[in-house]
């Protein structure tokens, strides 16, 4: 078990976690643990997430890390994820300091909370049901993409 969550790697395992909170609670729900219709979902805003996931997506590609790999990056001594995590901040703090700015842009385009299965018409089983026949395909196709463009292990070199 351990050897393939290695092998799969950091998308791999995110995708394996989130398939298993999102399966926890349609079970959770289905067995009545939980009223998933009191979960509160973020509400949507159209345009500040467009211009924020190209701002965020911008960052990451640049940056080479997400938030999540650049704190254990720095952990282990990274300079770059130390000055990765310094940008993050003083981006934060340029966007705070200037919200004003960009509070229309922020705004704009209010969709409320949106569920993916109710705005396509189709059930939270349904939905959950798709999520993990895609995933499976892409193990399937990341393991075949893997064995196409084999490259040399460098595992003990790390």
């Amino acid at each position: 078990y351990w050897r393939t969550l290695k092998r799969i790697g950091n998308p791999g395992n995110s995708r394996s976690a989130a398939i298993t909170a999102m399966l926890g609670l349609l079970f959770m729900n289905y067995l009545g643990m939980i009223d998933m219709s009191i979960v509160y979902v973020n509400e949507y805003y159209l345009s500040s997430a467009i211009v924020g996931g190209v701002v965020m997506g911008a960052g990451f590609i640049i940056g080479g890390f997400c938030p999540g790999t650049s704190v254990c990056a720095a952990a282990i001594g990274k300079t770059d994820a130390m000055y990765f995590i310094g940008g993050s901040f003083l981006g934060i703090l340029l966007f705070g300091q200037s919200y004003p700015l960009w509070e229309k842009l922020h705004n704009a385009q209010y969709l409320g909370s949106l569920k993916l299965s109710d705005s396509i018409g189709i059930t939270d089983g349904i939905l959950g049901l798709m999520v993990i026949v895609a995933a499976v395909l892409m193990f399937w196709l990341g393991e075949k993409a893997e064995k196409m463009f084999k490259r040399d292990d460098i595992a003990s070199e790390l």
